[in-house]
């Protein structure tokens, strides 16, 4: 049986770590940059940063995105039971800080059009996206974990994308010319 490696608040009477300590943590976890979008019942669009993202099943294909209570993008998605997660390459950093700013005409400043479901896809800046159905939601603390069943993938130029990259609080692209530095395979 192997030992905890750390003290859990649990066992410890330690109080839990405070959010901009958990938030330090995490951002040393460099992870991949989506736009999440939908449209509300009037067919207005809607987006936000997400880098909570990920695959959950194949079967059926389903990813996991957690948006913030209060978000005006979770509520058009709530309404509308559709998303899309616009995966962002490389040249898409203009795109991520767009939409995790409060400008109200995000859209009128891109390239895009609905998917299949009437969600926005990033023409210039995704490398594909995913077109959902919303499964389920779970509600946990300050976030709603939504669940969607995937639809339909569109891909996007290039073909051998480069992703943009989020970790230590700076936006970073993958090195095409060493992506696996330091692999001892």
């Amino acid at each position: 049986m192997s030992e905890p490696l750390l003290d859990s608040p649990q066992t410890s009477g330690a109080a839990p770590p405070a959010a901009p300590d958990f938030r330090s943590l995490m951002s040393t976890f460099p992870t991949g940059v989506a736009v999440v979008t939908t449209v509300d019942p009037d067919g207005r669009p809607w987006g936000m940063t997400c880098s909570s993202v990920t695959s959950i099943t194949t079967d059926p294909p389903t990813l996991l995105v957690s948006l913030r209570h209060g978000s005006p993008t979770l509520a058009a998605l709530q309404q509308c039971s559709a998303f899309g997660v616009n995966l962002l390459h490389h040249r898409g950093r203009s795109a991520a800080e767009l939409f995790s700013s409060g400008d109200p005409d995000r859209f009128d400043r891109i390239a895009w059009r609905g998917g299949i479901l009437g969600s926005p896809h990033l023409l210039d800046d995704a490398h594909a996206v995913a077109d959902c159905r919303v499964d389920r939601t779970l509600s946990v603390g300050d976030h709603v974990v939504v669940f969607g069943e995937v639809l339909r993938i569109e891909r996007h130029q290039p073909a051998t994308p480069r992703p943009l990259l989020y970790g230590l609080r700076q936006y970073r692209s993958w090195s095409a010319a060493d992506p696996f530095e330091g692999d001892t395979r």
